[in-house]
């Protein structure tokens, strides 16, 4: 069993707090979706290791970004939710390496925020530079904190 950081409720509990600020701050002026790809393994850590009250403050800190970018209320929750059900158990019966899996699940969420950004705004060049430029921003975070 393989413990990492997003086991400790108090350290997600101090991300999602990180998290909200980045994400205000960033608001002003830049895309503000950083971090939201950790957010979401941490969403999918906890539902796998049914986490509640963990989860709980996942919930509460995507929820804020959702209302702080512009999004549908519960989208992204929804969207976690999506893939947890049932993209995730297609890709572990295809993909067979464990050590991967978290970040083509980090992957297929930000293609899914693409296509609710897509659904809700216009889509342009920017978007895609910025929505990509934080995918790598969060594999590299991902691989090196967590």
């Amino acid at each position: 069993m393989k413990i990492n950081n997003l086991d400790n409720p108090f350290y997600i509990f101090l991300f999602c707090i990180f998290a909200l600020i980045v994400n205000t701050i960033t608001s002003i002026y830049f895309f503000p979706i950083m971090l939201l790809g950790i957010l979401f393994v941490a969403f999918y850590v906890c539902l796998e290791k049914d986490y509640n009250y963990t989860l709980f403050f996942l919930g509460f800190t995507i929820l804020i970004i959702e209302i702080n970018n512009g999004f549908k209320p519960f989208s992204i929750i929804l969207l976690s939710f999506f893939i947890y059900a049932f993209i995730i158990p297609y890709i572990t019966r295809v993909l067979s390496v464990d050590g991967i899996n978290l970040y083509v699940y980090l992957v297929i969420f930000y293609g899914g925020v693409f296509l609710l950004w897509i659904l809700n705004n216009e889509a342009s060049l920017q978007l895609n530079f910025i929505l990509l430029f934080n995918l790598i921003i969060d594999l590299i975070i991902f691989g090196i904190f967590i």
